[in-house]
């Protein structure tokens, strides 16, 4: 049975960028950048970014290209023992969870963007955007519907398969997001008091930077590229054997950090325009940038282009995060991914629902002073994905076999400086630092 594969290398490198580049990264990375020293944090963000976050990325890709099978499958097979599957389970489970509550928001945004059409054509008029905001939230029929729809909408795609689904879709919206981003940036940078934004984003101090920021900007740059759910290992099991899986990674690196400025010469400058108190979440997108953009001409078609940018981000994630739970269903036999995508889909709706409930009728419902939702979100970035993560470094570090290793990564001998390095950070480095984040995270320290 010959497993589906990606059309093109542009394809899959921006299926994976998509992957990578989620809402929570958007709507969080500007915060973590007001909150922990502006430009400097940025800078050692990057940094992070190329010596963490490259290496766990290149690890999972060498992983789902060497096996050419499901995450399962390919730590089984390339580890010599069934035990390892287990933490193609473990990922299976996390974006399953992080799908559910996910889906939520991607709904909240489905309902902000006919909210935004109508306020843009005058057909409706919004003075209060947090009430707007917890009605939106609150209401079981818009909570459930849009969820629903989401997650509908995410299977559609799936269902078209590797080629045809994943990659056209990606190729769609990832050059769109980078224009959308781009004419929103232009209107931004024309606000008065505009450069104070830039400024702050961009012109590092240093001084403002401690060791929580620091720690802060490893946990940021971890999670930026969707490492330690096995997503990036299922889309590189569809790549063909002449696909160079290195230069793919640092593609994909160079797409995320751009992104990420890009994000943020969008919302800065708005924000101190306007003299807003940064924000991060919910906040952000659904309150404070309508209030901002409805205060300046032309703001409600800008405000439409975010939420269709924010769409396109969060709609390139989940589709990996069905996606990884199809390809372990399926096992390369694409006759069964229609049937399967959507029987994972109505589950992951059904699991989701208490999510969406979560601002509404069970809002009472607390556990450990957090809600449903935070709970779900709680349990899969702050335990499952840095185990996941840590897993990887050990399985390339110290299970795989060197050959294989130097064989995905296109070298001819274990004495290349490249290989040594690589090798030296899976082994001695990155599990000190995801078991830091990982104790940071869990503990709140």
């Amino acid at each position: 049975m010959e497993r589906a594969q990606w059309g093109s290398k542009i394809g899959f490198i921006l299926a994976a960028a998509g992957s990578a580049i989620g809402l929570g990264a958007l709507w969080r990375f500007p915060y973590m950048i007001a909150e922990h020293g502006g430009g400097a944090f940025l800078v050692v963000f990057l940094v992070m970014t190329i010596f963490i976050g490259l290496p766990l990325l290149l690890s999972e890709f060498i992983i789902g290209k060497a096996s050419q099978k499901s995450p399962i499958e390919g730590l089984q097979m390339l580890g010599g023992r069934k035990v390892y599957g287990l933490f193609g389970h473990l990922g299976n489970v996390g974006v399953f969870l992080l799908l559910s509550f996910y889906s939520v928001i991607g709904g909240w945004l489905l309902i902000y963007l006919i909210i935004s059409i109508l306020t843009m054509f005058n057909i409706m008029t919004i003075s209060d955007y947090d009430n707007l905001f917890n009605t939106v939230i609150s209401n079981p029929l818009y909570a459930i519907g849009a969820q629903g729809l989401f997650i509908f909408l995410t299977a559609i795609i799936v269902t078209g398969g590797v080629e045809k689904g994943l990659e056209r879709a990606s190729k769609i919206m990832m050059p769109l997001l980078f224009i959308l981003f781009i004419i929103i940036i232009i209107r931004s940078l024309t606000l008065p008091g505009a450069m104070d934004g830039v400024s702050f984003f961009l012109n590092p101090d240093f001084g403002e930077l401690n060791t929580e920021s620091i720690l802060y900007a490893l946990g940021q740059s971890f999670f930026a590229l969707s490492v330690g759910a096995t997503t990036m290992m299922t889309y590189a099991s569809y790549t063909s054997d002449k696909m160079n899986i290195t230069q793919s990674a640092v593609s994909i690196v160079l797409i995320n950090i751009s992104i990420a400025i890009l994000a943020g010469l969008a919302i800065f400058p708005a924000l101190y325009s306007l003299d807003v108190e940064s924000t991060y979440g919910p906040g952000l997108i659904f309150v404070v940038l309508p209030a901002i953009f409805a205060e300046i001409p032309f703001g409600g078609i800008i405000f439409v282009m975010f939420i269709i940018a924010f769409i396109f981000a969060t709609v390139t994630s989940s589709i990996s995060m069905l996606e990884i739970n199809v390809a372990n269903w399926i096992k390369g036999d694409d006759t069964k991914r229609k049937k399967r995508a959507y029987t994972v889909a109505v589950l992951v709706f059904i699991v989701g629902i208490p999510s969406a409930l979560s601002y509404g009728v069970l809002s009472d419902v607390i556990v450990f002073d957090r809600s449903i939702f935070d709970n779900v979100d709680f349990l899969v970035s702050n335990i499952l994905l840095p185990i996941g993560a840590l897993f990887v470094t050990i399985f390339v570090g110290y299970i795989m076999e060197k050959r294989i290793v130097m064989q995905q990564l296109e070298l001819t001998h274990a004495e290349n400086i490249f290989f040594k390095v690589f090798i030296a950070l899976l082994k001695y480095i990155l599990p000190i630092v995801i078991i830091a984040i990982f104790i940071a995270q869990l503990f709140g320290i």
